[in-house]
């Protein structure tokens, strides 16, 4: 990878090899399936310009520190700083975290994010800009985000749902924030706060915990009347 003596931006970029990986793109889909690679390049472009610098060693947050912060035409976003070494360690943050938690978006675009993201991964190897093992570590996160993505937004939409029409007057106690299933049985689920003792079990139908995966996870608030449990409000389900 080279880079440019003076301004220290690689050659090439994030963005210029994600352009290049749109436009071999574009030539083979047709223009609905284009679309959505489109849109899903562009949402992984925002993710590691919003959060990829985080993860960056001293010299290259130095770097990154001084060109963001430029004025004008001297002003650079992460992805047309650094080479296309940074996107695939990052895929994990996109899948597992940007795509769940800060776009509003319907399943067939969470399925998609998972497809484009294990196309890009093995695009990428085939370039010569990744690993083969790091592109198929990639590969399977964009495989089961292809899964679980939309499987964990009907989770949240059917136990929402659920959770709406139980009551809560007559609760001794509520708590609200993230928890994760740490046991699914038919018509029952066990869930934990991180650190936190387990609590269960929480009765909800058959047909619900047959969706529910042990480790997933989420966001809302459970209920305590007398020596039971509810799950009373459901914000979302992240695999």
């Amino acid at each position: 990878m080279t880079t440019d003596a003076v301004r220290g931006i690689a050659d090439p970029t994030i963005a210029k090899v994600l352009a290049e990986f749109l436009d071999e793109q574009r030539r083979r889909l047709a223009p609905r399936t284009y679309a959505q690679y489109d849109h899903v390049i562009d949402l992984l472009q925002h993710c590691l310009n919003g959060y990829a610098y985080s993860g960056l060693d001293k010299a290259d947050a130095e770097l990154f520190d001084r060109l963001y912060k430029a004025k004008g035409d001297e002003h650079r976003e992460f992805c047309g700083i650094f080479g296309p070494e940074h996107i695939l360690p990052n895929v994990d943050e996109f899948l597992g975290y940007f795509m769940v938690r800060k776009v509003m978006c319907g399943k067939d675009l969470l399925r998609a994010a998972g497809t484009v993201t294990k196309k890009l991964a093995a695009w990428l190897a085939a370039k010569g800009h990744a690993e083969a093992d790091e592109a198929e570590i990639a590969k399977d996160l964009g495989g089961d985000a292809s899964r679980d993505l939309p499987a964990a937004k009907d989770l949240a939409e059917i136990l929402g749902d659920f959770a709406d029409e139980q009551p809560r007057e007559g609760a001794s106690r509520t708590i609200e924030g993230r928890f994760s299933f740490t046991r699914v049985e038919a018509g029952s689920v066990w869930i934990a706060e991180l650190g936190d003792r387990e609590l269960g079990p929480i009765a909800i139908p058959a047909e619900i915990t047959g969706m529910c995966r042990a480790g997933w996870t989420f966001s809302g608030a459970v209920a305590l009347f007398g020596k039971t449990w509810r799950i009373v409000e459901v914000w979302n389900v992240y695999p």
